[in-house]
């Protein structure tokens, strides 16, 4: 029986994909797993599996064209098999189909949060789970060509993996997890030296003068996506914004202690920050919330989404459940999520289903700007760089650590007081962080 190989919704926001490379060419032999093709969606570049075996009959779409999601990119069949019927009623369309078969392909949509569902172990994403994965008939482990490439280049045993494909098979994925969470990196022994951080690097020379008066550059599905959120936020949403400078001395101190307990920690003030938000967060649940247009709905759960700069855009990874986790736990998740961001790397469940956002410019020198709503959550803090200035003390000058932090509330799910409430309890967490050891 023939599979179809269909773009998939790979995201609540994706409506269309783009085909980056066909890893099969047409007359490939294709095995259940293999890799058939690239994609582009609005958040990752994902791979998409062939659920089926056969030969790679007829490819419909070509490297560099978006199309629906939904929409029929090839057929994989018997060599003498008739796909004429279904390649020639082959139309867009605006979503996924429902197979009437068990062979045809779509990848799955993430599945969404719901409020049953228990909390991930803390150590989830710090390291992949080190379980037996399945093994087909013959002992061989079920594992993707690619993941099988990948592994063997970076010196990883599959059996130490756990997959998150059909029947437990592993995929890139799973490799570039467990190379991001350094699972199998050898152990290095910290110096004991402290290093000044790095200087910036130089700035590029001047392109030479001349050449065309402009350049057109098509949207990427990333680009495309932001502009549509955008619109949909900072026009029909009432944004109103609240400010606040809190003393991040203390703060400072604990980054400098807790780094020189565990140098591989590389506490930051972000990871600081996070936990804090969190802490304030179930402290004022009414900030914690989204709009759904006929109600308001206030999330017992803290989501935090932490938003990312890639080439070519902006995703915003989620840390899941961080009411449960420590500050270690958060610091090291949060690197992991944001390597694997700028990797392009996400898996769909781990960029969506954020109940409040931090935008942290603060590394780039910026001192304080506003952020834009992500909706449906109901506010999103701004955070600038921690900068060393002359404050006043008990009526005298002294140095002191300031932050500027400013949050972006939705008038129809916070309200001034409300939001002022959350930022004087944040404040309060930030200057006395020992409150982050409860």
């Amino acid at each position: 029986m023939a599979t179809r190989v269909l773009m998939p919704k790979g995201s609540d926001t994706m409506t269309e994909g783009k085909v980056l490379k066909w890893i099969k060419k047409e007359g490939d032999k294709v095995a259940n797993g293999d890799t058939v093709v690239e994609i582009e969606t609005d958040k990752v570049d994902m791979e998409v599996e062939s659920m089926g075996e056969g030969t790679l009959r007829k490819i419909l779409v070509k490297e560099g064209e978006v199309v629906p999601v939904g929409q029929l990119l090839a057929v994989i069949a018997k060599p003498d098999e008739d796909i004429s019927a279904m390649v020639d009623g082959a139309k867009p369309k605006a979503a996924p189909a429902a197979a009437s078969d068990d062979k045809a392909h779509a990848a799955p949509p993430p599945k969404p949060a719901t409020a049953g569902r228990p909390a991930a172990p803390a150590h989830a994403l710090a390291a992949p789970p080190l379980l037996a994965p399945p093994v087909a008939v013959g002992g061989r482990i079920l594992a993707s060509p690619l993941a099988r490439k990948i592994a063997k280049e970076k010196g990883i045993e599959l059996n130490r993996l756990q997959g998150s494909g059909p029947g437990g098979r592993i995929l890139r994925q799973d490799v570039d997890r467990a190379v991001a969470a350094g699972a199998f990196a050898p152990a290095r022994r910290p110096a004991v030296s402290r290093r000044e951080e790095p200087s910036l690097p130089p700035l590029p020379p001047l392109p030479p003068p001349g050449g065309p008066d402009f350049y057109d550059e098509s949207l990427s599905q990333m680009r495309k996506t932001i502009a549509s959120r955008l619109v949909q936020s900072l026009g029909p949403v009432p944004h109103f914004y609240l400010t606040i400078e809190p003393d991040m001395k203390r703060a400072k101190e604990l980054r400098e202690s807790a780094n020189q307990l565990d140098p591989n920690l590389k506490l930051t003030f972000n990871d600081i920050i996070l936990k804090a938000v969190t802490s304030a967060l179930r402290l004022h649940p009414e900030v914690n919330a989204s709009f759904l247009g006929d109600r308001i709905r206030k999330h017992n759960r803290v989501h935090i989404g932490i938003a990312v700069a890639v080439e070519g855009g902006l995703i915003t990874p989620v840390i899941r459940d961080c009411e449960r986790k420590s500050l270690q736990e958060i610091s090291r998740e949060s690197k992991d999520l944001v390597a694997r961001a700028r990797a392009r790397k996400l898996q769909p469940d781990e960029y969506t289903g954020s109940t409040f956002s931090v935008s942290n410019l603060g590394m780039m020198g910026i001192d304080e700007f506003s952020a834009v709503i992500n909706p449906p959550e109901g506010a999103i803090l701004a955070v600038g760089a921690v900068v060393e200035k002359p404050v006043v003390v008990d009526h005298r000058m002294e140095i002191g650590y300031r932050c500027r932090m400013t949050l972006s509330c939705d008038h129809r799910v916070v309200d001034g007081a409300t939001g002022a409430s959350f930022l004087q309890t944040l404040q309060r967490i930030l200057e006395n962080p020992v409150y982050l050891a409860f």
